[in-house]
């Protein structure tokens, strides 16, 4: 780019946006890619499957990789047919990686279905030379700024949240008592979308207009804005639930201790008011262990009450509001300030994924990580079950063969927990996943990767622990949407990117979650939800790297406060703790 933010020459730079992304090393063998119609593509010199961009009907002639196929079935956008007969018991590679095995013989041009292959990956083994890496160029960006809340410790926030959280669900229910208490009368309380026509329909009812009930034009999800906030500088209070703590393992307790403590010390929390029983699991001195772990010199205002020690269920509840008010009160004198970007944390995350997310969105955030990591910032990339398969292509980018040795220790334990369980790591796409052209879960794994980039893994974590190292850090998580974020967050992730191809509302209670499409139709179709559209780089109007540097545009934006993410308006605040080996 020398300088200058890279520009479109429309449909005819497909081919070479995804040959700079897929292929790290601009593989010569993508030359072949030629300027057509792109209907269908190729997307390693390796593969022996070509891509469907639009729907293809049987007996159409496609050129895919400078050869021409006559389809032997119909194949819709997303999905997969053969570039050359394969017999039952070949390997199928997309992306220039082991992602099946076929089950029954394949002619060319035909589809790729759950019927005729499975699922299949490639063993690994440890890095046997130094990894090398070109980063892309930064000069744009590398002086940019975003306004956040500089903590002590020399994090710094997106947002400037109070956290209230139980050490165990038995306090559950004050936390909601709490929440009930604190969130209307400090004017934090979003406005109910709903209540004016559940109003109208009382309405009707009373009247007797039961024909109106079902036919009517009801108002819809329009209400008045909530009240002005008493804590002007404060974004809110987070008010979390969950059903851990006791009764199940001690390492379940202890994660979730691990995990509470990642948010309290997380740079979007001014600071935490905690309700304990006193009898769990979970104990506090548990929490302040994991909090010293993540910061020695931790000094955010922190209110631990206990119910058994604090006699009533009243006095403990008074003394909540009345230390959380105090703690607010301290909490508002944080303003934002200019910040570097280095100081930003990306979770990447897909969900909802179909057989564009890997062409699109995971590659261009997969661009955003690279320019992070190439001025110092740290990015996450989770989700264990969706890296296998690709296990040897992150275990070479390794910064030491220590990290790389680490990631393959993690990813075997947890798929010997998964089969302990009577569970696989094959067992992860789901049915929408199928139906968008994911067919197996290392094809699966194999797009969901590209969300990484290409710059050097520096750094592995088990569950919970917390980020430190810049640069792509892997992260041990499910792929479970909520699991994965509420980990990320828990790992220091001030904001997440998360790509989606048939579109899923997953937000996060204090760190923003940006929904980025890999299709226009999804963008259009779910506008609710969808904050960027990544559809323009199927379409030809972008390349990967103009969308990867818009998202950071609108990652300056939303950790400025300048923009909320529709996961935000829709107070879309999911938290869901993972308990180890049951969950893909």
């Amino acid at each position: 780019m020398n300088g200058a933010r890279s520009k479109s020459s429309g449909l005819g730079r497909v081919a070479s946006l995804l040959v700079n992304v897929y292929n790290a090393g601009n593989r010569a063998g993508f030359g072949r890619l030629e300027k057509l119609s792109f209907r269908a593509l190729q997307l390693d010199p390796r593969d022996n499957v070509c891509v469907a961009l639009s729907d293809l009907k049987q007996g159409e002639s496609v050129c895919c990789a400078g050869q021409t196929h006559i389809l032997k079935s119909d194949v819709p956008a997303k999905h997969k047919f053969a570039t050359a007969e394969l017999a039952a018991g070949e390997h199928v590679t997309m992306y220039g990686v082991l992602v099946a095995e076929t089950l029954a013989p394949i002619a060319a041009g035909e589809i790729l279905t759950t019927s005729n292959l499975r699922h299949r990956t490639s063993t690994y083994h440890s890095q046997r030379e130094q990894f090398r890496w070109s980063p892309p160029d930064v000069s744009w960006c590398a002086k940019r700024t975003f306004e956040g809340f500089l903590r002590s410790d020399g994090q710094v926030g997106t947002r400037n949240y109070w956290l209230v959280v139980p050490l165990v669900f038995c306090e559950n229910k004050n936390i909601q008592a709490l929440k009930q208490a604190l969130e209307e009368e400090l004017g934090f309380a979003a406005p109910s979308r709903y209540r004016r026509q559940v109003a109208r329909l009382i309405e009707l009812y009373r009247e007797g207009n039961v024909v109106d009930i079902q036919a009517a034009d009801l108002p819809g999800a329009v209400t008045a804005a909530a009240p002005h906030a008493l804590f002007e500088n404060v974004d809110g209070i987070r008010f979390l639930l969950h059903e851990g703590g006791c009764g199940g393992t001690r390492e379940d307790a202890n994660n979730l201790c691990g995990l509470i403590a990642g948010y309290i010390h997380h740079p979007n929390v001014a600071g935490a008011t905690v309700l304990s029983l006193g009898c769990q699991h979970a104990q506090i001195e548990i929490l302040q262990a994991e909090i010293r772990k993540r910061n020695p010199r931790f000094d955010k205002p922190l209110f631990i009450l206990e119910q058994q020690r604090a006699g009533s269920e009243e006095t403990m509840m008074r003394a909540a509001i009345r230390q959380t008010f105090l703690g607010l009160v301290e909490a508002n004198k944080a303003q934002r300030s200019p910040a570097p970007l280095s100081k930003l944390c990306l979770g990447l995350k897909c969900g909802g994924s179909d057989g564009f997310s890997g062409l699109s969105a995971n590659p261009a955030i997969g661009h955003t990580s690279d320019l992070l990591a190439a001025i110092g910032g740290r990015t996450l990339l989770s989700e264990f079950p969706e890296l296998c398969g690709v296990e040897q292509e992150l275990i070479d980018r390794g910064t030491s063969s220590a990290v790389g040795d680490r990631f393959m220790r993690l990813m075997s334990d947890y798929a010997a927990r998964a089969a302990a369980v009577r569970s696989a790591f094959e067992m992860n796409p789901c049915p929408g996943n199928i139906r968008d052209g994911l067919l197996t879960d290392a094809m699966k794994s194999a797009g969901a990767a590209k969300k990484g980039g290409t710059s050097p893994v520096t750094a592995v974590l088990d569950y919970p622990e917390y980020s430190t190292q810049p640069g792509l850090n892997l992260q041990c998580t499910p792929g479970n949407d909520v699991e994965c974020v509420t980990a990320q967050v828990g790992a220091g992730a001030s904001v997440v990117l998360f790509t989606t191809g048939l579109g899923t509302p997953t937000g996060n209670p204090i760190a923003p979650v940006v929904k980025i499409s890999t299709n226009t139709s999804l963008a259009n179709r779910m506008p609710d939800i969808i904050d960027l559209d990544a559809g323009p780089i199927i379409e030809g109007q972008q390349t990967i790297q103009q969308m990867g540097e818009s998202v950071i545009d609108l990652v300056v934006d939303v950790a400025s406060g300048k923009i909320r993410t529709k996961a935000e308006i829709k107070a879309q605040e999911d938290f869901i703790p993972w308990k180890r080996g049951v969950s893909l």
